[in-house]
This record gives C-alpha cells, structure tokens and sequence, in this order.
C-alpha cells in the first residue's frame, strides 16, 4: 500500500534522489582536498584592522562582490554605467570578468526606474547573462545611489 500512497511514492523518490546526490558528493569532497578550499578577501584587510565588511570574498572558485552604488548626483543611467564599471574592475583585480558572473542582485532606490537601468545593464555580461532579482529597496539606497548592485561570480 505504500508505494502506490503519493506518501510512499514521495519517499521512494527522496530515497532514490538522496542515493545520487551522496555518490556526488562523496566525488565532490575527492575533489575539494585536492583544490585548496579557503576563504579570501580582495583586498586582504590591513594588519591589526577589522573592517565592517568585506568587498569581495572568495571561496574556492567562487567570487561574492559585495553592493556597490554611485555616491553622486546624476541619472540612473549614470548611476548605472558606475557600478558596472566598478563592479567589472572589481571582478577583474579578483582574476574573475562580467561573463563569469551567475547572481546579480539589484537594487533600485525607485522601480520606476527599472526600464531605464535595463537599457545599460542588457549587454553587458557576455552571451549568457546571469540569473537575476531586482527590488526597489524600501527607504532607498544606503548613500543616495539610485542603484546598487551585488554579485556572485566564479574565478
């Protein structure tokens, strides 16, 4: 009777499901101690310092870039060239570039801004742009950015 319950069915299938991911996994840690596996940050912090947060960090070879925003008066079109500048630089001096980035998160000070940001942003990661979510910030952008940006990439 439990294998024809969508219960029984369900726990066959999570079975199955969990019997594949642990022969993965079990090939991913071989992999792992042989790729030295350490957290990094770009820039390192300076001796005897502790910064607030860090401006990119990575893990393996995954890069984490932290928001960046345009601290001046201008368009959002403006605002927007900036941070993807800064952001490309930033991927850059990690040993990364735009058309390896996967996440992007955006955050926009007015969604109604959203058309206008789209026709910078559209072109600039490669052939295969990465997954992305966009949300007006509610209270706006820390330092009066009309847009602020965050990545995860891989080096």
């Amino acid at each position: 009777m439990e294998q024809t319950s969508r219960r029984g069915l369900l726990k066959n299938a999570a079975m199955a499901a969990a019997a594949v991911g642990g022969a993965a996994v079990l090939s991913e840690t071989a992999s792992a101690k042989t790729a030295k596996m350490e957290k990094k940050s770009y820039p390192p912090p300076k001796e005897g310092e502790t910064p607030l947060f860090s401006g990119a960090v990575s893990f393996g070879n995954l890069l984490f870039l932290a928001g960046v925003g345009a601290h001046f008066q201008g368009t959002i079109e403006e605002h927007t060239k900036h941070v993807l500048d800064e952001l490309e630089k930033n991927l850059t001096a990690a040993g990364s570039s735009m058309d390896k980035v996967l996440k992007v998160n955006v955050y926009l000070n007015d969604i109604k801004d959203w058309p206008r940001m789209n026709t910078v942003y559209k072109g600039r990661w490669g052939s295969i742009p990465p997954v992305r979510t966009t949300i007006a910030a509610a209270g706006g952008i820390p330092g009066d950015s009309l847009v602020e940006i965050d990545l995860i990439a891989y080096i």
